[in-house]
């Protein structure tokens, strides 16, 4: 993936409603959910979501098809794992022996969430 690519998709992820839509549309799967759908779960008007829906389907994130009269929108998985891999392939620059904090498939874990307080008992 090459960084015009990256900032496009950046940018297109850069606003809540298109966020929010994105998210969507990744929880969805594969079959995705049609634009009447999306509108309603966001609460925006239809003109308001095919601007959104525009911003992710020309940065690559987001595809779209027509099913009938519907149009349905879909996350497109190896656009996101390119961006994602693109962010995190030179995490920390020690490749194999990178710290496992630097690793993208490894959830984060913070100093609250570590803390005895925190933690359930068993």
């Amino acid at each position: 993936m090459d960084t015009a690519h990256v900032i496009e998709a950046l940018g297109a992820l850069a606003h809540e409603h298109r966020l929010a839509i994105y998210r969507m549309l990744v929880e969805a799967g594969p079959d995705g959910l049609s634009a009447g759908m999306i509108a309603d779960r966001l609460g925006v008007p239809p003109s308001s979501l095919t601007f959104h829906t525009r911003a992710l389907v020309q940065a690559g994130l987001a595809t779209q098809r027509r099913v009938s009269r519907q149009i349905i929108y879909a996350a497109d998985f190896a656009a996101m794992n390119g961006l994602v891999g693109y962010l995190t392939e030179n995490c920390c620059g020690q490749g194999a022996a990178c710290n496992p904090g630097c690793d993208p498939a490894r959830p984060a874990v913070t100093e609250d969430a570590a803390s005895p307080t925190n933690r359930r008992s068993a």
